[in-house]
């Protein structure tokens, strides 16, 4: 099957995670392209997608979902997993869903939405972000599980066949 994975990120770190997802598809038999939501102009070549993004604000990056909004009415009609990348910290933090998340599992008709823990790494974030960062007390390190998000992509493969 042909797999579309993008995913919308601002230092890298989501960015990664779609990239071991399309590794792990990649392993199961498929054929996927990882490409950067700005960038996608069609969807209808793919028989399956796996769509990303980095949270900001409790949101979407905006890249991600104006993909998902440009072709809801392709996506619909195909398999599609959602994730969100961005809670930090031990136990992560925020513990709630991404506010924008619900309408756009409706507007793809995904058969599942997963948040997996982020990264922040301080060196990397603009004088806002590192404001936001400090006034949240959000906890800086990689705290993504590589072993959660490689089991979930391995499900989804095994959910496409070979």
């Amino acid at each position: 099957m042909r797999v579309l994975v993008s995913a919308a990120t601002k230092h890298g770190a989501t960015a990664e995670i779609a990239g071991v997802i399309g590794e792990e598809l990649r392993t199961g038999g498929h054929e996927v392209s990882v490409v950067e939501p700005s960038v996608v102009d069609d969807v209808t070549g793919y028989d399956a997608y796996v769509l990303g993004s980095a949270i900001y604000a409790g949101r979407w990056l905006g890249e991600a979902r104006e993909l998902v909004e440009r072709n809801a009415p392709a996506l619909r009609t195909k398999p599609v997993w959602l994730f969100s990348s961005g809670p930090v910290g031990e136990p992560p933090k925020p513990e709630e869903d991404p506010v924008d998340v619900e309408a756009l599992v409706a507007a793809s008709g995904a058969r599942e939405h997963r948040v997996f823990s982020g990264k922040i790494d301080r060196t990397t974030l603009g004088l806002g972000e590192k404001a936001i960062v400090i006034a949240l007390r959000a906890a800086e390190g990689d705290f993504r599980d590589w072993e959660e998000i490689r089991a979930w992509a391995t499900g989804i493969s095994r959910a496409l066949g070979s």
